[in-house]
């Protein structure tokens, strides 16, 4: 059995080295359903020769068993994919492994175990693959190995996007590979006649519904920039369209720890290189690290902090007097005059 990892799966298909059998595990089922795509575009398999079955609906995977063992309907592959194998019971589970330890190789089974902490305590299956046979882990992206993931296929639909724009994506769409591919496609869509192929913030806020004046990050980056008038200015601007204050808040409160944390770090004599990276901060985001000179000292930074605690207990507890001089507040205590 070889483990393989996803880049090295696709450079395998590519070149038409094919397996008998696939081991799919871990959670992210939307590349292994693009993977699955794959290998079937790349075997040329129709309809007569594709078979699939989910094993949370079904008991007996006594038929698809015996397709596996039969020769494909006038074609050289047949592809049988088994999803939820992690559903199945004690009978089903052996018949499979059986058939793991002899497959045929004119068969492409494909299983998808959607359940990796069980995978991880159950060797079962692993142990019973034939050494021809391939395990792939398909980890949920995250930081770098999912901006990774955006670029690339930025890149394939033949557009530019810079990191904050990318982050920007991230934060508003979150890490649903499915969602965020839809996004791509109606981003190419948008830039399709443009010559310049490279992707704005204002181009993915269009894209996504959200107005230049209805940026949902305005407040962040006014505060992260240090820009104390168009802060207070941006407050004004969501109290006005309706915007809860204790939503208001998060969006101050966010930026306010991650200066805090770069403050405290550099006060302490860390240099700026760890700084980025002990501060939890993205790699674009090192110029932050700067930025921070400009803030009070660490301890009147606290005090900021602290009264942004309090005003989100009163928020929650509905104290608050005035939402508006409580957040303007926060803003005049928090950066520099």
């Amino acid at each position: 059995m070889k483990k393989l990892t996803a880049e090295q799966l696709k450079k395998n298909i590519a070149s038409g080295d094919i397996a008998p059998v696939y081991l799919f595990s871990g959670d992210d089922i939307f590349r292994k359903q693009q993977i699955t795509k794959q290998i079937i575009s790349a075997l040329k398999i129709d309809e007569f020769n594709l078979s699939q079955e989910d094993c949370q609906q079904t008991k007996d995977i006594g038929e698809i068993m015996t397709l596996a063992n039969t020769m494909p309907a006038f074609a050289e592959r047949r592809v049988i994919i088994l999803n939820n194998i992690d559903k199945l019971t004690k009978n089903p589970m052996v018949a499979l492994v059986n058939y793991l330890q002899n497959p045929l190789n004119s068969t492409c089974l494909i299983l998808f175990h959607n359940d990796y902490k069980k995978f991880k305590k159950d060797k079962t299956l692993t142990s019973a693959l034939s050494e021809d046979s391939v395990e792939v882990l398909f980890d949920e992206l995250k930081g770098a190995s999912l901006q990774k993931w955006l670029k690339d296929n930025f890149t394939a639909k033949g557009l530019k996007i810079n990191s904050d724009t990318l982050f920007m994506l991230e934060e508003l769409v979150g890490a649903d590979l499915n969602a965020l591919t839809m996004e791509i496609e109606k981003l190419s869509l948008l830039l399709e006649k443009r010559e310049d192929k490279t992707v704005t913030e204002e181009d993915l806020l269009s894209s996504i519904g959200y107005s230049k004046e209805e940026n949902p990050f305005a407040l962040n980056n006014a505060v992260l920039s240090l820009n104390k008038k168009e802060a207070l200015k941006i407050i004004d601007n969501l109290l006005k369209a309706g915007e809860e204050p204790i939503a208001i808040l998060n969006k101050i409160s966010n930026p306010a720890m991650k200066l805090f944390r770069i403050k405290r770090l550099a006060e302490a004599g860390v240099p700026a290189f760890q700084i980025t990276t002990q501060a939890g901060l993205m790699p674009w985001e090192s110029r932050l690290v700067s930025v921070a000179r400009n803030l009070p000292p660490s301890n009147i930074m606290l005090k900021a902090i602290d009264k942004i605690i309090e005003a989100d207990l009163a928020f929650k507890t509905s104290t608050a007097d005035n939402a508006g001089v409580v957040l303007k507040g926060l803003i005049l205590s928090l950066l520099p005059n």
